[in-house]
């Protein structure tokens, strides 16, 4: 009997904070792969500071995601190839909404290839409804007390409203 192993594939993000189009791809993942695990990025390279803390943002999603049997939430401080393959990803799935989105996401593919040729980036489009949606986004939203109901999981709104002062 042939006993491949499970197809990994990881889904990083600094998910400060995660929002509903995160929450899409993640589920879109875990359709197509046996084990998805969402890397939670400790200390983003591209952001001076986040709003809610590695663990906060874990749970967040953890809490997303419990109906998600083959997905599993994990903290990661090191390159992102190495942490695929610390938890045998071979694949690394990210959502794309626009062409800035693109370029970026084009670059780290490029790096993270010369780093390791055996893990493949795969790029899921945003759904329309979510295309627009930013974890910076919310966040202003937020701060102005708008209606961020339809962006975001409810704990998530309530930890937004309780962190910004509303």
């Amino acid at each position: 009997m042939n006993h491949k192993p499970p197809r990994t594939a990881i889904c990083p993000g600094s998910y400060d904070p995660v929002t509903n189009g995160h929450l899409d791809i993640i589920g879109r993942a875990s359709n197509m792969f046996d084990r998805v695990v969402v890397g939670v990025v400790n200390k983003p390279m591209r952001k001076n500071a986040t709003l809610f803390t590695a663990e906060e943002r874990k749970a967040f999603i953890e809490d997303a995601t419990v109906d998600l049997d083959n997905v599993e939430v994990r903290i990661f401080s090191d390159l992102l190839v190495q942490f695929a393959r610390e938890v045998d990803a071979t694949v690394v799935i990210k959502g794309l909404r626009a062409i800035s989105d693109f370029e970026y996401e084009f670059e780290m593919a490029q790096l993270n290839h010369k780093l390791d040729p055996e893990i493949e980036s795969i790029y899921v489009f945003a759904r329309s409804n979510f295309s627009f949606l930013s974890s910076t986004g919310v966040k202003e939203m937020s701060i102005f007390n708008a209606d961020i109901s339809d962006l975001v999981p409810e704990p998530v709104a309530a930890a937004l409203a309780d962190r910004l002062g509303r």
